[in-house]
């Protein structure tokens, strides 16, 4: 089920602790949009770059698609890490045959690692106050 060029798009969703990211992906010439800025000017650090073109690189995708994403939430990145993720899930939806090649890199995985909720009568997650016997 191939997107064709007229506006249709292949839409994946990645999450990484809170961070949220939409991806949108159609054949194209390789642009690569990140909160409408260029993928390089969003992520101004090379391994989170890496991060997000790595699904794209597996497949050899890269230049063959435009791809589009608005993320938000928690910081730069755990944004790299749902936008890798998205991205995946919109490839293995554009391309079934993908998915062998995804799932062997783990770019299908979710990293399920989120913050510990702060409990009552403790200072933080796990943090308690100094406990004095006498």
């Amino acid at each position: 089920m191939a997107a064709t060029a007229k506006q249709s798009y292949i839409w994946g969703t990645g999450r990484r602790k809170t961070a949220v990211a939409r991806v949108r992906i159609r054949e194209g010439t390789g642009k690569f949009l990140v909160n409408d800025l260029e993928v390089d000017a969003y992520f101004p650090i090379e391994i989170q770059r890496n991060d997000v073109r790595s699904p794209l690189q597996a497949t050899d995708m890269a230049g063959r698609l435009d791809v589009f994403v608005n993320v938000s939430g928690s910081g730069k990145h755990s944004q790299s890490g749902a936008v890798a993720l998205g991205i995946a899930r919109a490839l293995r939806e554009f391309r079934p045959d993908l998915e062998h090649t995804l799932r062997e890199g783990g770019f299908l995985t979710r990293d399920s690692r989120m913050v510990e909720r702060k409990k009552y009568g403790h200072k933080k997650a796990r943090k308690s106050f100094q406990f004095s016997k006498r």
